[in-house]
């Protein structure tokens, strides 16, 4: 039975404390919880392995690691690995920019913004995927074709965060700033773009990992490197333990940007106000 005054304490009291008691448990503690978690599943998977599902579909982390050990001992995966870094960074750099001079722009100019809406609304609709054979037939074979899939990816999620966090912006700043003389390029520069800031990392962290997807769909389209050219490689080989020690590779990889995403947003926020 509940007491009356447990009842009584509001929920977000009770949700405050609950955090505050997970914050307490300390970063040393959680981290030892998910590799602890880490380990079981790996467990897990080894034991299913060959005896609940068959080796040959699932493998098991001892093969997949003695793959991962065999790539990285003759330098193959560090050659795959860059390929896609590069086609990664590359795309997400161009995307990135594209997407914050398109949002932006839109943001402070309502009537483009209107004019081009429809197209811009049947542009973002079509699924990417489908341009990667023109991107092939535009760009050839080599790595622009895979940048050019990984910057429409990133372009459109970049671009539509950026818009919206423009578009929140506090009006009752920019008639301050106009009051003060500001141009139109001093307002953008000094209290659109700061003020949009949270959107335009919000929209960089979701895009970080579709770059990573793009890159490497378009190397298993066509490519000759990278680790797109090796998942496909492995699974043209029926080998599910190359597959796996890709999938698990290309996972970190996703893990790290992002990780860097959050430390330049760390540092480009700090200005910000948490709370008063």
């Amino acid at each position: 039975m509940t007491s009356p005054d447990a009842d009584a304490v509001p929920t977000s009291l009770r949700d405050d404390a609950a955090n505050a008691a997970t914050r307490g448990l300390g970063s040393g503690f959680m981290v030892t919880c998910q590799v602890g978690l880490g380990i079981t599943l790996l467990l897990l998977w080894q034991g299913a392995s060959g005896r609940l599902v068959d080796n040959f579909f699932i493998s098991n982390p001892l093969d997949v690691g003695t793959r991962l050990m065999g790539w990285i001992a003759d330098g193959s995966l560090f050659l795959h690995m860059w390929a896609t870094i590069y086609a990664t960074l590359m795309g997400f750099l161009v995307g990135s920019v594209g997407g914050l001079i398109l949002g932006i722009w839109l943001g402070v100019s309502p009537f483009t913004s209107r004019l081009l809406n429809p197209y811009l609304n049947a542009l973002n609709a079509l699924p990417k995927v489908a341009l990667a054979p023109l991107f092939v037939l535009w760009f050839g074979l080599g790595i622009e074709s895979k940048i050019a899939l990984a910057a429409v990816l990133v372009l459109f999620l970049v671009f539509l965060n950026t818009y919206a966090g423009v578009r929140e912006v506090d009006q009752d700043l920019i008639d301050s700033a106009r009051l003060m003389k500001a141009t139109r390029a001093q307002v953008i520069a000094k209290v659109i773009i700061p003020s949009a800031m949270s959107w335009v990392f919000a929209g960089l962290k979701i895009s970080v990992p579709y770059a990573l997807i793009g890159a490497v769909l378009g190397e298993m389209i066509a490519a000759n490197r990278g680790l797109g050219y090796l998942v496909q490689f492995s699974g043209s080989q029926f080998d599910s333990a190359g597959v796996f020690a890709v999938l698990i590779v290309i996972a970190l990889l996703a893990v790290a940007l992002n990780f860097l995403v959050e430390i330049v947003q760390h540092r480009m926020e700090r200005w910000r106000i948490v709370g008063r």
